[in-house]
């Protein structure tokens, strides 16, 4: 190191040809807001100059260009894009996302360490930097089974890998206002070290009470006033913008030079087709100067204030001594990249077929008991049933209450009100347990639709007008090891295989983005109204957030973080 030291020493003095010189363009200052023009001097991975004249070995013109740092995504979960880390990387790299902050919980709650250990595994191989945060949560809750348990001696013997950060979001806040002595365990050993938090909704005493675990971190603000709340409380506020959580539009007002030093940008999960559609990191930076924000608070959000919050001192600024992961754009409104640099490497098609391949893991993850239409029935007779109440571009849902049609004995849906069932299907083989309710917000007037993406268990989810089609697409689940489906009238319309886990295709990005195209239109045509039908059927098994979800055992009131009896 020390012969590339001080290579890196003479060239950023100019004392020899740097590696690479990037000419012609500016660079957006990020402790001034100036742009400001003058060559970049890479070498090796790091910059050792800038608004100076150099020569280089290598010499890029980038004129009428402006560069900015390298995006960081600080949480997100890459099975959510429904490939794997290597296909994640060539998909969003060329966007300028350049760091990707990890929790790699979903394979966790389906194959445990094995899948924590996969992530580390490809993290060595991706030309991005994908930095793993251990999983707090697996199971998520005692409220549903998942595929595996990770308790704190599980998760040391990964604490020391150099891709790891700390302690992933803690989304057992009940338990930790309770100190569970699980949940105390986890968080004991990780004092000291980057905790990342998850507590919708949670204000006041409770808020001051979960922060003072030491947790910095958190995505889960939905409104401005959380924000600002949890804000001037010492948290690190991630504004997120997913496939289904979008709430970047309810944030705009708080993203502000004054309060970017506080924030960071995260997409939490977010499928190949809106990427490809809209985008990732650059989609909400482009979206937020369209919306008045100024362009140095998004941008420092995008980078500095990112990698300050979870202690990423190498990286976030375009200047000597930093991290050569940079991106040359056409425009700080456009933000469409023309260019990336990930370590001082351009980002090419030949870098990305430089890695080597990591082999695949949790195949044969379905275990599930096979249906009929028999299965769904619900044998309840109530004068009011609890319904899960959709609210669209959110993972929070209402918990209403109607009185449903009793026929035969069986509480029936009715599509005249858009009440549907829901069913969760243990799909690990470890209990078989089903559970039916019922759910208002999709539109579906016929068939089913089902996914094994069920966060965070990743029991098979179905929701349906009709309990054959239900029984058609979860046992399908089975046969193809994974994925999402839609069946009406006896047939199966569209499906995608996501084999790794039942979370993730072993596909190329770009035929995952493909098969997503017909899904979504096969549920448009059984009158699905949402935008992203099977993400957010995914949410409705998730027992942490409000207010009323569904587990394997059974409906969950949230609040109370108890079944319903």
């Amino acid at each position: 190191m020390t012969d590339r030291l001080g290579d890196m020493i003479d060239q950023g003095a100019g004392k020899m040809p740097a590696d690479i010189v990037l000419k012609g363009g500016r660079l957006f200052d990020l402790t001034t807001g100036a742009l400001r023009e003058g060559d970049i001097a890479i070498c090796g991975d790091r910059i050792v100059g800038t608004l100076e004249s150099y020569e280089g070995v290598e010499t890029i013109d980038i004129s009428g260009k402006i560069v900015v740092p390298g995006f960081i995504d600080t949480h997100l979960h890459i099975e959510s894009s429904l490939v794997t880390p290597h296909e994640f990387d060539r998909c969003v790299l060329p966007r300028g996302i350049t760091t990707a902050i990890c929790d790699p919980h979903e394979i966790a709650n389906v194959i445990g360490a094995a899948g924590i250990r996969y992530f580390l595994d490809c993290s060595e191989q991706t030309i991005m930097d994908i930095r793993v945060q251990l999983s707090s949560c697996v199971p998520a809750t005692h409220l549903e089974t998942a595929g595996a348990r990770l308790d704190i001696e599980d998760l040391l013997e990964f604490r020391d890998h150099p891709q790891v950060i700390g302690l992933a979001e803690f989304m057992n806040f009940p338990g930790v206002l309770a100190r569970d002595p699980i949940c105390m365990a986890k968080l004991e050993a990780f004092q000291g070290d980057h905790i990342d938090g998850h507590a919708p909704l949670l204000r006041g005493l409770g808020l001051n009470g979960y922060l003072a675990a030491g947790i910095r971190t958190e995505h889960e603000s939905t409104t401005a006033e959380e924000a600002l709340e949890k804000m001037s409380k010492g948290m690190h506020v991630l504004v997120r913008e997913g496939s289904v959580s979008r709430d970047l539009d309810a944030l705009i007002p708080i993203i502000t030079e004054r309060n970017s030093p506080f924030l960071a940008l995260c997409t939490d999960d977010r499928n190949p087709l809106d990427i490809a559609e809209h985008g990732h990191l650059d989609y909400m930076i482009r979206h937020a100067i369209s919306k008045g924000v100024e362009p140095l608070a998004i941008y420092r959000a995008a980078s500095i204030s990112a990698a300050r919050a979870f202690g990423l001192k190498d990286r976030g600024l375009v200047a000597p001594g930093w991290r050569a992961d940079l991106v040359v754009l056409d425009s700080l409104e456009d933000c469409n990249a023309q260019m990336v640099f990930s370590a001082g490497r351009l980002v090419t098609d030949a870098l990305f077929a430089s890695r080597a391949v990591t082999e695949h893991v949790g195949i044969d993850s379905v275990r599930a008991p096979s249906l009929s239409a028999e299965s769904f029935a619900v044998r309840r007779n109530r004068v009011a049933t609890s319904v899960i109440g959709i609210v669209p571009g959110k993972i929070i849902t209402e918990h209403r209450k109607f009185e449903l049609p009793i026929e035969n004995g069986e509480t029936r849906g009715d599509l005249s009100r858009d009440i549907l069932k829901i069913t969760v299907i243990e799909r690990h083989g470890r209990n078989g347990n089903i559970t039916t309710g019922f759910v208002q917000g999709f539109g579906l007037k016929r068939g089913a639709i089902a996914s094994t993406v069920g966060h965070d268990s990743h029991n098979i989810c179905v929701v349906g007008a009709d309990e054959a089609d239900m029984a058609l697409a979860a046992n399908r689940l089975s046969e193809i090891r994974g994925g999402f489906v839609v069946a009406a009238e006896g047939e199966v319309l569209a499906e995608i295989a996501l084999p790794i886990a039942g979370l993730m295709s072993d596909l190329p990005f770009e035929q995952v983005r493909e098969k997503l195209t017909p899904l979504r239109a096969a549920a448009k045509q059984l009158g699905g109204t949402l935008d992203e039908p099977f993400l957010q059927l995914a949410f409705l098994a998730l027992p942490v957030i409000p207010h009323l979800k569904i587990s394997d055992m059974g409906m969950v009131d949230v609040d109370a973080f108890a079944l319903i009896e």
